[in-house]
């Protein structure tokens, strides 16, 4: 669906965001179009930075005595392999104090015309030793000029009129973005932020705003969560609702907003998919039933819990990833005890618990010893985690003296899930230390580089420009890795 929004998620190596440890950027990415008539179509990059993924240094910044981090961001925005749009720039977080460390958050406006394009995004955490980032996007900006329309659905974490102008400042409200689009059934309702558009006219148009909530699986309306209201639209016109799903029960939902005219016709849509279920909770009030069974805790080592409590991050669903982050800070080893047998009696619905976890627990010693790096655990790597997420694959090609291109290894697997003959292709630019990186994959949410070969093949053109096609698509002796990466 063209409106489910895009997440990148960077694995997290540290337990604790004041240690000495060295820490990998663990970021989150969203986007959404509008229009101005002054400017024209725009895309908003949205940007979430988990604060106790990142590294800090102490800072006097406006007097205010703390800790603070500093990223590297430069994004490149490419249409037919040339770049239209680019910039390189420092971001400070906020200045964090008393050891309390909150995520925070970047948004980029960029101008673009209609049309398809290709979004490069590579983030550096300036204070820590690990390589840099990078994921690729694709966008496709619609032409909004001269027609009656609706923008994508914003769904944010808060809104509030604006006090002080910010990045987050947009028609007259401060709107944090939500970039997750799971959420709990303890939550209540979904702040959403959209704008109507309409040709330019002596007079408002009068249109009907209709607000649906669909099943996903069938995209049936749920009749009591729907809503009319009349709008007046004078071309550009923000529309902000708070959508109660307080009775809502868990499952995979559309949120829809459509369009119409006084005589009922339909004139636009626009769909924003989540999801709700119960989240499974770190805290007491979750845990504090639970008997430890004395086999299944003998496993475990106290100088092992926090290891083994960040390796069921890949195979965690972001409410659980965010509940495991909040419980690391807790440093509290009984609940990571607890934590850790309940998420497997939970994912087993009690059968087999024991077995179960040794299963995995061996494929985490497994991926450690074929896959960790001196700064990163093998859970934490990019094969590591596509192991334990998707299990072993059915057929590995590995070059690693590849006379053009960067050492690399495509792992295919025949199924994952519902999807057939999924292909995976990690290199090794840093020729060094074992550091494998996903480059490429056609597996539905993992990064998809139509760009691969180039970075690939990038050892022997080291002054080339990938931004040119004929320059980038060079045949070097001995670069066979597409034909490899199509052979099955």
């Amino acid at each position: 669906m063209k409106n489910i929004f895009f997440l990148l998620c960077f694995v997290i190596v540290s337990v604790s965001a004041f240690s000495q440890k060295k820490h990998k950027l663990k970021a989150y990415l969203d986007h959404k179009e509008f229009y101005t008539p002054e400017t024209g179509s725009y895309v908003e990059l949205h940007l979430q930075f988990v604060a106790y993924s990142l590294n800090y240094k102490p800072s006097d910044s406006l007097g205010q005595n703390g800790l603070m981090s500093e990223i590297g961001i430069h994004y490149i925005i490419r249409q037919d392999d040339k770049a239209v749009k680019s910039d390189a720039y420092r971001l400070q977080s906020p200045v964090m104090r008393d050891s309390i460390i909150e995520d925070f958050y970047e948004i980029k406006r960029v101008p673009l015309n209609p049309g398809k394009y290709n979004l490069e995004l590579t983030l550096t955490d300036l204070y820590g030793e690990n390589e840099p980032v990078t994921t690729f996007l694709d966008l496709e900006i619609a032409d909004y000029a001269n027609k009656t329309s609706l923008s994508n659905i914003e769904t944010a974490e808060l809104i509030v009129p604006v006090k002080n102008e910010s990045i987050f400042s947009k028609s007259g409200y401060d709107i944090i973005p939500r970039i997750s689009n799971y959420y709990s059934t303890q939550a209540e309702n979904i702040p959403v932020y959209l704008e109507i558009y309409a040709p330019k006219s002596d007079e408002k148009n009068t249109f009907g705003l209709k607000q649906s909530i669909l099943d996903q699986k069938t995209r049936t309306e749920l009749e009591s969560f729907t809503r009319f209201s009349k709008v007046e639209v004078d071309q550009v016109q923000p529309v902000i609702k708070v959508i109660d799903i307080s009775k809502l029960n868990s499952g995979e939902y559309i949120l829809q907003f459509s369009l119409v005219d006084r005589e009922s016709k339909e004139l636009a849509v626009s769909e924003y998919f989540f999801e709700r279920f119960t989240e499974m909770e770190y805290a007491p009030v979750t845990t504090e039933n639970i008997v430890l069974d004395p086999n299944f805790q003998a496993s475990i080592t106290d100088d092992s819990l926090a290891y083994f409590v960040e390796s069921l991050i890949p195979i965690s669903k972001p409410a659980e990833i965010k509940n495991i982050i909040s419980l690391l800070k807790t440093k509290d080893r009984e609940l990571y005890r607890k934590y850790i047998q309940s998420y497997w009696y939970n994912s087993t619905n009690g059968t087999k618990v024991y077995d179960k976890w040794m299963t995995y627990k061996q494929q985490v010693w497994m991926v450690e010893r074929l896959f960790s790096t001196n700064f990163t655990a093998g859970f934490e790597t990019d094969r590591g985690r596509v192991y334990l997420q998707y299990g072993p694959p059915n057929n590995v090609i590995t070059r690693e003296n590849s006379p053009s291109d960067y050492p690399y290894e495509i792992w295919r697997y025949d199924k994952i899930k519902n999807f057939s003959n999924k292909r995976f292709i990690f290199f090794n630019p840093d020729l060094v230390n074992n550091t494998y990186r996903l480059l490429h994959s056609d597996m539905q949410g993992e990064v998809q580089n139509y760009r691969w070969q180039q970075q690939l093949s990038k050892r022997n053109s080291m002054n080339s420009n990938i931004d040119d096609p004929n320059d980038g698509n060079m045949k070097h002796y001995g670069g066979n890795s597409q034909q490899l990466y199509n052979q099955y």
